[in-house]
């Protein structure tokens, strides 16, 4: 089956050169780099090989899961020579702003044949580290041709996953049994990745190195400068993580709470650059005061109703100067994003009912008493208006969280400890 694998993605080539040049409307950094997405490693990357490690991380979220991992090898072993690549530019941007100066890096190549054996054999790479489950089968075989060690960590296997991935059994048995290890965040992931075939003794229960979160020292004295700029007096609800058909829930309950709750003020991040600007188009129709993070306005004034948080990589300063946040991708069938972070943070925590690739840390949550499931609107608004009422609650609940991350800590050093030893 992998010949016709390999024909269809090169059949696809043009729909992923168009893929690229539409993106590069919403996002101008699309139009760029397109060699290396062909395999053509750029000069820097090229100048660096061969290297120890290359870790794959495939967006944001991944990008910000992998880089204590990467830091923690760096500080351990000096010498060692790591590449990072990502798939989308937003993740080349996190990994140029974590790991600037550390580490090399350029964009994943399309899983074509030709294309991976060519950028496998320019970086020869040692130890090859997949974050979570991006399964390309001629990476794979690319890499193991090299007689590269491969690893898959932080892997999440959600029902849907291996519910497509067991439509085709031996393809799919084939390819996973060329990895050498996985290390699965769960129960769940380790049972789905057996039913698939891989051997009992490559897979390794690790739990989630997101729950390894860390911030920084400063973070809570920024985040005090934050609020009082944002108004210290000012009830802060965060939505953070948007996508694409939540912001207009989100506007709507913003303006029913605001009739409770009048100095009420919102912090919306969306979860892509591309749609700043888009957003803040939106938010002005709805007859509501915009004011964007990029204004660089020093005391926010008491009338305004929204602020955009249209930077990279300050999602965590943010969460940290809240009161109240909804992590967004999950009012609408997405999969969720990221809870840990608002939790780590000591922020009540509220999330809609399409956490599909969270399910045990969604489920774990709820169950800890750190956040709330809510399923629409009016749950929303109800959840939130409960929460900014009563602070003895959001003390409460924020507490939780931070005693639920610490008591699941620990991925990160199994991890580390997996691949020291190769």
């Amino acid at each position: 089956m992998i010949w016709f694998y390999r024909l269809l993605l090169n059949l696809a080539i043009p729909f992923g050169l168009v893929s690229l040049a539409l993106r590069g409307f919403k996002n101008a950094a699309y139009w760029s780099r397109w060699s290396e997405r062909f395999g053509a490693a750029n000069t820097e990357v090229l100048a660096a090989a061969p290297y120890d490690l290359w870790v794959h991380a495939v967006s944001v979220g991944e990008a910000r899961a992998a880089a204590p991992l990467v830091l923690r090898l760096i500080k351990e072993k000096p010498d060692i020579n790591v590449l990072v690549t990502t798939t989308t530019p937003t993740g080349s941007a996190m990994v140029t702003q974590m790991l600037k100066g550390k580490v090399a890096h350029c964009y994943f190549p399309y899983d074509l044949n030709w294309a991976m054996k060519r950028f496998v054999n320019a970086v020869q790479a040692r130890v090859v580290l997949v974050m979570e489950t991006e399964i390309w089968p001629n990476m794979i075989a690319a890499v193991k041709a090299s007689k590269a060690t491969l690893v898959y960590t932080n892997v999440r296997l959600s029902e849907r996953s291996y519910a497509g991935y067991a439509k085709f059994p031996k393809f799919v048995e084939n390819t996973l049994s060329q990895v050498d290890f996985f290390a699965v965040q769960g129960k769940a992931d380790r049972e789905h990745l057996e039913l698939l075939g891989v051997a009992e003794d490559k897979i390794f229960e690790t739990g989630s190195i997101k729950f390894d979160v860390t911030m920084a020292p400063s973070l809570r004295e920024s985040a005090e400068v934050m609020r009082r700029q944002l108004g210290q007096d000012r009830l802060i609800w965060i939505a953070g993580s948007t996508r694409d058909g939540e912001e207009s829930k989100i506007l709507a309950a913003y303006k029913t709470l605001k009739t409770t709750f009048p100095s009420l003020l919102l912090i919306l991040v969306p979860r892509h650059p591309e749609r700043f600007d888009y957003m803040a188009r939106k938010i002005q129709r709805r007859e509501l005061t915009c004011v964007r993070r990029t204004d660089n306005v020093n005391e926010l004034g008491a009338d305004v109703d929204v602020y955009l948080g249209d930077t990279m990589g300050e999602l965590s300063l943010m969460y940290a100067c809240s009161d109240v946040a909804f992590v967004g991708g999950s009012l609408e069938p997405l999969g969720g994003q990221n809870i840990l972070e608002p939790c780590a943070l000591g922020v009540p925590v509220i999330f809609g009912p399409h956490m599909f690739n969270f399910p045990d840390i969604s489920r774990w949550t709820i169950k800890e008493g750190a956040g709330r499931m809510v399923n629409n609107t009016d749950e929303l608004v109800e959840t939130v208006a409960e929460l900014l009422s009563n602070p003895s609650l959001r003390d409460e609940m924020g507490n939780r969280g931070m005693a639920f991350i610490d008591a699941h800590r620990g991925a990160l050093n199994k991890n580390y400890e997996l691949i020291e030893g190769l």
